[in-house]
């Protein structure tokens, strides 16, 4: 299962980039707006829709993908639109720490929309940054190597050290020690690009481990949904990591606080 795991990711690692560095920006955003879409038909089983209805569903969040493109043209209402999707997450982390995994099907479809949404906005605003630090594809490159440095460092730390469960009732695999492990990688891509884009090495740490921990949120509240569907991924067109879902889950959760902190700050423009 590790080798399959590996090999897809390596496929879609490489798609990513071809697809980055190769497209106009516009057509990336049309990309990840597609690949978001297909997320919603994915929520829509955490909602228990039948297909015709998670077809709706799917078409609504696209719908509401480009309202919120068109909504956030205006520097200031992107900036509210970020920030509003970061308190989510804060609030986020206290469903799944105070909540226990129940069957809510409607509140799962606004959450799937808080979570899907936002995330749109904030790597499509990326991709179409031309001002300060970095062009808007490598910007979000970096943003995706402080995700996936979260992701594996905490999977080969917890293999290796986990002992202490970090939410057993919401992903029982996860531990406090993968959870470390993983913020000791995100530090280091994190100094790395601070060094790569001359930006003060303690203050990127410090943002880059603020996106891996929510990060890690994202991967919870995902997995709390499932759960509380009786379903153990969101589907299977990826194999050895599930559905769409299981791959974005990270990233639509550091997206926004990350664009909203280089935005935000006047990093980029």
């Amino acid at each position: 299962m590790l080798k399959v795991r590996v090999l897809t990711a390596a496929i879609l690692s490489c798609l990513l980039l071809l697809g980055l560095f190769a497209l106009a920006p516009r057509w990336m955003v049309l990309v990840f707006a597609a690949v978001l879409v297909g997320g919603a038909w994915e929520w829509g089983g955490f909602g228990e829709l039948r297909p015709a209805a998670r077809a709706g569903y799917a078409a609504g969040v696209a719908a509401l993908l480009w309202a919120a493109w068109r909504f956030t043209a205006q520097p200031s209402h992107l900036i509210g639109l970020l920030t509003a999707a970061c308190l989510w997450w804060t609030g986020a982390l206290l469903w799944i720490v105070a909540a226990p995994a129940r069957r809510r099907p409607v509140l799962a479809l606004f959450v799937g929309v808080a979570v899907l949404v936002p995330a749109f906005v904030a790597i499509a605003r990326l991709l179409g940054a031309s001002g300060g630090v970095a062009r808007g594809p490598v910007l979000v490159l970096w943003l995706l190597l402080l995700v996936i440095a979260a992701d594996v460092g905490g999977f080969f730390v917890g293999r290796r050290f986990g002992r202490h469960k970090l939410a057993p009732r919401v992903s029982p695999g996860k531990t406090w020690e993968g959870a470390a492990g993983g913020l000791a990688a995100v530090a280091l891509v994190a100094a790395a690009g601070a060094v790569r884009f001359s930006l003060p090495v303690a203050g990127a740490v410090g943002f880059g481990c603020a996106v891996g921990l929510f990060s890690i949120v994202g991967d919870l509240t995902e997995s709390q949904c499932k759960r509380s569907a009786g379903l153990k991924d969101s589907g299977h067109l990826l194999p050895g990591h599930g559905g769409i879902l299981d791959r974005i889950d990270s990233i639509t959760a550091a997206a926004p606080l990350y664009a909203l902190g280089l935005f935000g700050s006047g990093v980029i423009s």
